[in-house]
């Protein structure tokens, strides 16, 4: 990206600032989460406790010589970073950090009885059966009897949005808010993702996911529909190789997510049974590398990842921290093209984003002004508004 414009890395430094709020607010209250979540030991208790103090005012220390990922985070540059506060350096960084250590402080890396347990999974349970999510498999029903490039439009809806609002507002409201002054879809790329994924089918599609639970489902939907109707001959769903920002899904989630669909009633029953399936014969394979968790943009993949994401017809990144991992985390100047920060990216790439945080590329200045207008800078942060951009 030698030749494409830089912009300044978000720091936390900044009082006021969302991603100040994050480390000061955000992150207390998930440990106040997480330790409420198990009836976790005395050990753990003391080390959440320490963590709690540790991240609000005191400073970036290595991981002990035992940790089994220590040479990895080395060169994800946590010498660079030691002795210097949380909020002093890269917030992406900085938050990957937090959720390194607070596994670490729950014993999610053991060994003893509590290696492997997600701190999360209460949470994410909650939510996946939750009587929003029976409404929206329910309305899955519905989409049947729709053509099929309906039934992909309303799916990349819900892929898009999440949890945001079930399927039956999606259909109800599809390009309903085209006229409005200021768009809920701030850029539109549908088309030019649809080429990618056409007739003949594509070899591969990569996605990758972001969130579990009623998150997941939709992008699960999505591939089992794509599948099903030859727009691609097979997917590679990536997922964390561990826990991570609370609701990131791991291979876990996938499993809990397809059990969830193959239990339900109806339509969605029949998409659980596809996915099934295809996990189970190779058309949908899962992918959890290490860079995954990894503090880094993915201008900083290795070449192992690098070589999977060139072998697609297109790689579709979901959510909100994948797509500032993709553009880096940067305070661009919004009307700077998404294809010039991403001409790096080692073939055809998608973004499919409610905004949640303050990166944004892409976007028209006639947009940025009435989005501006309307709602200050809120609009970067508030989810209300989403993206679909794409880099042939």
């Amino acid at each position: 990206m030698s030749d494409t414009p830089t912009a300044p890395v978000i720091v936390p430094d900044e009082p006021g600032t969302f991603p100040h709020g994050v480390l000061a607010e955000r992150h207390p209250a998930i440990v106040r989460q997480v330790r409420e979540a198990f009836p976790y030991e005395p050990a753990q208790h003391r080390a959440l406790d320490a963590l709690l103090a540790d991240c609000a005012t005191g400073t970036i220390e290595p991981l002990p010589a035992g940790a089994h990922d220590r040479e990895r985070w080395r060169a994800w540059g946590m010498d660079t970073y030691a002795g210097r506060s949380w909020y002093d350096v890269p917030w992406l960084w900085s938050e990957s950090w937090f959720y390194r250590r607070l596994l670490d402080a729950v014993g999610y890396f053991g060994p003893g009885p509590w290696q492997g347990v997600d701190p999360f999974r209460p949470s994410k349970l909650a939510e996946l059966g939750s009587p929003a999510t029976d409404e929206e498999l329910a309305a899955l029903d519905d989409l049947t009897g729709r053509p099929e490039d309906e039934q992909a439009a309303a799916l990349l809806h819900g892929s898009l949005w999440g949890n945001r609002a079930d399927l039956g507002f999606r259909l109800s409201a599809e390009g309903g808010g085209e006229s409005a002054a200021v768009p809920a879809l701030v850029a539109d790329d549908t088309e030019r993702l649809w080429t990618l994924l056409g007739t003949p089918a594509a070899d591969t599609l990569c996605l990758v996911a972001d969130n579990a639970g009623r998150e997941l489902v939709p992008d699960l939907l999505l591939i089992a529909h794509l599948l099903a109707h030859g727009r691609i001959g097979r997917a590679v769903l990536h997922v964390k190789p561990y826990p991570y920002y609370v609701s990131d899904a791991t291979t876990a989630d996938v499993v809990d997510a397809v059990r969830r669909l193959t239990g339900a009633e109806g339509a969605a029953a029949a998409y659980g049974r596809g996915l099934w399936a295809a996990l189970s014969d190779g058309r949908l394979t899962l992918r959890a590398h290490p860079f995954s968790c990894s503090p880094l943009p993915y201008t900083e993949m290795p070449d192992d990842l690098r070589a999977d994401f060139a072998a697609a017809a297109v790689t579709v990144v979901k959510g909100d921290l994948n797509y500032r991992r993709l553009v880096e985390d940067r305070y661009w100047p919004p009307t700077t093209p998404f294809a010039d920060v991403t001409r790096y990216f080692p073939g055809p790439v998608a973004a499919l984003r409610t905004l949640k945080s303050d990166v944004i590329t892409g976007l028209t200045a006639g947009t940025e002004a009435a989005l501006t207008a309307a709602e200050e800078q809120r609009w970067r942060t508030s989810g209300t508004h989403a993206l679909i951009q794409v880099r042939t």
